[in-house]
């Protein structure tokens, strides 16, 4: 019996043992913790949707860019067909002109070897081959070696747009307005992320204000009540205190509501668990300085996406029209092959004295009555070249406007928040004086409803103070994709082409 009660106590042990990791994931869920402003950005930007979705993003470009590096180097292929197996009746003429359909029943084998090189500054397609072929006539029970022990060979378009010519010039670009705009989206998830933290604040702080509100009210109740037991509050102003303290519990009932719904979308967006409790802290690590707006116009063309994706534009609009150009006239392209061929009894027969084999062909087209086609395809390409160059330069006048600005308006954020932080302080001494004058019976219930007002009002302008400044200086970061405060261009490491 007590060998038994032994087993069970070790079996209780190691049962206990093996929860007590799930028991402190538990307990470290309830628990809550406080998060301030860049401690939630620093979430967003390690774990969230928005950021993996980014990072993949960009690895696709990154891929892109390694394709087209790679287009352009030396590529050896191995071809053939192993095997090809045919037996049909074919029609054979004979010197009489009649045919004769004749059974043919072979076993083909074929491979090829080439090295295939692409000159994007000419557009020519080069390469260097050898091959061999064997063929089995079953028919004839005969076997049969032909091939090319060596070949090379070229094509040149002659009056056709050099296309690799051209995307050198423009890959360089797609690939470097990738960079930027991870770089860029990064950024705009911290400002997404400042939208949700200060929606959960202003919630949190209505919350916090119902809550203190609520206890406010029921005190008041409670002193009136002992008023009206003494006869010294009539029953209009009790009324109305007890209306006070219904509409204070169906505000705070609406901000819990209010709450959990903020509360959700904060933590969906940033990649929290929603059983972990958040409190959020004000962010008042403000720092205020002056920008100069030619720094910050200089910083912008130079890291946003914008600078090379106008470049691009323009090539490809100068792209577009040439190619209208050689495409309606004249167009020509030259082959051209220099090798040695034979054929055998045997593999190795191939390879002992083999013949001269060569080929030039020029294949020429030229369009004679097109009806105005290619004309009108020119017109059309230079009207949409002129409509490109005019976008580009409204779009940039327009982007630089924009960074102009916000540098104005965050230039106007100091004063603002100075106002605002005073007025949330004098409002809350303003309450809490008017509070004890009403509990005193010097204040009627009106002017204490006034005070109150007063006070949230304040203190919900002082966060939207706030939030107004942190949206600015995190739209000025998107805009410029620069760091004021450190004097140095924002970066960010993409981990999933890290070791590529």
């Amino acid at each position: 019996m007590k060998r038994l009660n032994n087993k069970l106590s070790l079996s209780g042990i190691f049962i206990f043992l093996a929860m007590i990791p799930s028991l402190i994931a538990r307990a470290q869920d309830n628990i809550g913790f406080t998060l301030d402003l860049q401690g939630v950005i620093s979430l967003a930007i390690e774990q969230s949707s928005a950021v993996k979705y980014a990072q993949n993003r960009n690895e696709n470009y990154y891929w892109r860019w390694r394709n087209f590096k790679t287009r352009y180097r030396p590529q050896l292929v191995l071809s053939g067909n192993l095997p090809d197996y045919n037996q049909s009746n074919v029609g054979v003429t004979q010197p009489d002109g009649s045919i004769e359909f004749k059974q043919i029943t072979s076993l083909s084998t074929s491979a090829r070897l080439s090295l295939n090189q692409s000159i994007p500054l000419t557009g020519t397609y080069v390469y260097a081959s050898t091959s061999a072929i064997r063929i089995q006539d079953y028919n004839k029970n005969a076997v049969d070696f032909s091939g090319s022990p060596f070949s090379v060979g070229f094509t040149q378009p002659v009056f056709a747009i050099n296309w690799m010519k051209w995307s050198q010039k423009t890959e360089p670009l797609v690939y470097d307005e990738a960079q930027k705009y991870f770089i860029q989206s990064i950024e705009e998830i911290s400002l997404n992320t400042v939208y949700r933290f200060f929606r959960y604040l202003m919630v949190q702080t209505n919350y916090k204000l119902a809550e203190s509100n609520l206890k406010n009210s029921n005190n008041n109740l409670k002193i009136a009540q002992t008023k009206k037991d003494l006869g010294k509050i009539s029953d209009n102003n009790f009324a109305r205190i007890e209306l006070g303290v219904l509409n204070a519990q169906k505000a705070l009932n609406q901000a819990t509501m209010d709450l959990k719904n903020a509360d959700f979308e904060l933590k969906s967006y940033v990649g929290l668990s929603q059983d972990r409790k958040i409190e959020l802290e004000l962010p008042l690590n403000i720092t205020m300085f002056e920008i100069d707006k030619a720094k910050a116009l200089e910083e912008a063309q130079l890291n946003r996406k914008e600078g090379s994706e106008y470049k691009r534009r323009l090539i490809e609009a100068d792209r577009d029209l040439l190619n209208a150009k050689r495409s309606t006239g004249l167009s020509a392209t030259l082959q051209g092959s220099y090798g040695l061929s034979n054929s055998a009894e045997s593999m190795a027969g191939i390879y002992q004295q083999p013949e001269r084999q060569q080929t030039l062909k020029l294949a020429l087209s030229i369009p004679i009555l097109d009806w105005g086609q290619s004309a009108s395809s020119v017109k059309l390409a230079e009207s949409q070249r002129d409509l490109v160059i005019y976008d580009v330069e409204k779009d940039r006048e327009d982007f630089e406007r924009s960074v102009v600005v916000q540098v104005e308006q965050f230039s106007l954020m100091k004063d603002q928040l100075v106002t605002a932080k005073e007025a949330d302080k004098v409002s809350e001494n303003g309450y809490q004086i008017a509070l004890k004058q009403f509990q005193n019976g010097e204040i009627s219930i009106t002017d204490l409803n006034i005070s109150l007002s007063e006070r949230e009002n304040a203190k919900r302008d002082y966060i939207r103070s706030l939030q107004t400044y942190w949206e600015a200086f995190y739209k000025l970061r998107i805009l410029t994709l620069y760091d004021f405060q450190k004097n140095q261009r924002i970066s960010y490491v993409n981990p999933m082409s890290v070791g590529n």
